[in-house]
């Protein structure tokens, strides 16, 4: 049974002696068996609690060649006479922490660091060593690292990439670095950071407290500078001298606004074309500049003189911001030889802040000539393309149709035509060379072919060299030129003692002449066999009838079953 004869757990520190180690409030320590406190002066007695356990401090990073001393435990059952044993169990006891199982005394045999561990956990007891009994019971304990300042700020990044909008406002935020301590934030200020810009300045400040970088200078535009380095430190002991430092870099670049407008560099544009440039064709290229970027600088390009509007179209290409002039109308060298017209610039995208200021407006326009060039042009047909129908019982000779061509660049000049022959390789057609008339060379068989597609050539009899093509195509109209024909071969067999007006067999026929299905047919049978009829079936497609027997016969029984004959059934 443990008396009140316990001394207990006795707090030292390497910075203090004993007798003069101060008791932080909540860290009690028993000397002689009662625990003495103060209340408003006066001084209160009450009985000790037995082994009691505290906290030791050691201070970090020792760097002595002695073992660190930690501190002392002493139980007031020690006499002096060697018969007492301090055990320390716990968190590093062996490797870390030696006790002197004599006199209590506690030493760490290695440099500490807090920013490892910052506290250890053991456990203290003490026997006789004559009997092995318990004279102070197992109490835990704690020894609690001391910071140092031995380490110096660390930002998560040794580079930082930021952007903010150029002519930004003073003290538009940029961005926020951080760095972070490894000493302890709750003691002293080893961890007490302060932020300030090494580099980067006017342009660029600060916030001490929070690393929070904002623009320090008004109306920073792109296209004057466009990329900053801005150096950072972060300073402990809250930025007191000898405090420790570390430093970060920040590449900061003004992203673009619309505050340039687009300017034509020349304001006249002379283009040529040729009057035979097809109607969508790009005859040239203006452009404009911005010294925007991307989206900013985008440009529309428009036509706004009549006069151009009505030939011409502009679209404006986005991989170069070029204004693409192509042509509306087909143009006529006999009829107009020059256009001027006007072409206005403007940005796709505005931003009403730098609309009126400073260099308004936000457009520009030039003068675009284009001049047209004559060109030896081909025939020009009538119509393109042309489509003629013709009977198929047409003779040869006979008259088809007329194709018409005329040179553009003066009407007087006659024309040839001709058939190119490899559209017509059965040569079933001819085409008067001076009037264009096309007729039949051969018979026309519309089941064989129902359309035939020729080409005719018009040629400049002044210059061959000038052709142009037309294709002609030909439908062959039916006649009925073809016999009805019956779908299949049919073999009827009838059974003995059929009833008359019984179905015996449904027939179809076939005509190759159009229409192609819905054909009204009339059939009959021959007279010489006056056994059967055949009446139209009207609840069938029209090309099927139905053969029934008009009077009773002798015939011979058959009861194999034939495609479209009746079963035999016996006669009742």
């Amino acid at each position: 049974m443990i008396t009140n004869h316990f001394l207990g757990l006795l707090m030292l520190s390497i910075l203090q002696p004993i007798n003069a180690l101060p008791v932080a409030p909540g860290n009690t320590v028993n000397l002689l068996g009662t625990l003495q406190e103060k209340d408003d002066g006066k001084i209160l007695q009450r009985s000790k609690r037995g082994w009691m356990w505290n906290q030791f401090f050691l201070l970090e990073e020792y760097t002595g060649n002695d073992n660190q001393y930690v501190g002392k435990l002493h139980s007031n059952m020690d006499r002096g006479d060697g018969n007492v044993k301090y055990i320390l169990t716990g968190d590093g006891v062996g490797s870390l922490f030696l006790i002197d199982e004599n006199s209590g005394d506690i030493h760490a045999t290695k440099r500490l660091d807090r920013e490892e561990r910052a506290i250890y956990t053991l456990h203290a007891k003490v026997v006789d060593k004559r009997t092995n009994e318990t004279l102070e019971a197992d109490t835990e304990f704690n020894i609690k690292i001391h910071d140092i300042n031995d380490n110096e700020p660390k930002f998560s990044k040794d580079l930082y990439f930021a952007s903010v909008p150029e002519m930004s406002d003073v003290g538009t935020s940029v961005i926020q670095v951080t760095a972070t301590d490894a000493d302890d934030q709750t003691y002293g200020n080893s961890a007490k950071l302060v932020y300030s810009i090494l580099q980067g300045q006017p342009y660029f400040s600060v916030d001490s407290d929070n690393g929070t970088i904002r623009t320090a200078l008004p109306n920073m535009d792109r296209e004057t500078k466009e990329n900053y380095q801005v150096v950072i430190q972060a300073k402990d002991m809250a930025g007191q001298m000898g405090g420790l430092s570390g430093t970060t870099t920040v590449s900061i670049t003004l992203s673009d606004e619309n505050d340039s407008p687009p300017r034509f560099a020349n304001h006249t544009f002379r283009l040529s074309t040729l009057e035979s440039a097809e109607v969508g064709a790009a005859i040239g290229r203006i452009k404009a500049n911005d010294a925007d970027v991307g989206r900013n600088a985008e440009m529309h390009y428009s036509i706004v003189d009549r006069n151009g509007q009505d030939m011409f179209t502009i679209i404006s290409d986005q991989n170069t911001q070029e204004g693409v002039i192509r042509v509306k109308k087909q143009l006529d060298y006999e009829k107009q030889r020059t256009y001027s017209f006007k072409v206005e610039v403007t940005n796709t995208y505005l931003d009403p802040r730098f609309m009126y200021s400073p260099n308004p407006p936000f457009k520009d326009d030039a003068m675009v000539r284009v001049t047209i060039e004559d060109v030896d042009e081909p025939p020009v047909f009538s119509r393109n393309p042309y489509i003629i129908e013709v009977h198929e019982d047409t003779a040869a000779g006979s008259f088809v149709g007329v194709v018409s061509a005329r040179d553009p660049d003066a009407d007087n000049n006659p024309v040839k035509y001709s058939i190119d022959r490899h559209t017509d390789l059965e040569r079933l057609f001819n085409i008067d060379s001076v009037n264009g008339t096309i007729t039949t060379l051969k018979g026309l068989d519309r089941e064989m072919s129902k359309w035939h597609n020729i080409s005719v050539v018009a040629t400049e009899i002044s210059n061959p060299r000038q052709t142009t093509r037309v294709p002609v195509f030909i439908r062959v109209l039916d006649v009925n030129d073809n016999a009805p024909e019956f779908a299949m071969y049919y073999e009827t067999f009838v059974c003995e003692n059929v009833q008359s007006g019984q179905l015996i067999q449904t027939i179809s026929a076939v005509d190759t002449d159009e229409p192609l299905v819905g054909h009204k047919f009339v059939f009959s049978i021959s007279s010489s066999n006056p056994n059967f009829t055949i009446v139209d079936n009207e609840v069938k497609p029209l090309n099927n009838y139905i053969i029934p027997v008009i009077q009773q016969i002798p015939i011979q029984s058959d009861t194999q079953k034939h495609p479209g004959s009746m079963p035999c059934s016996r006669a009742r």
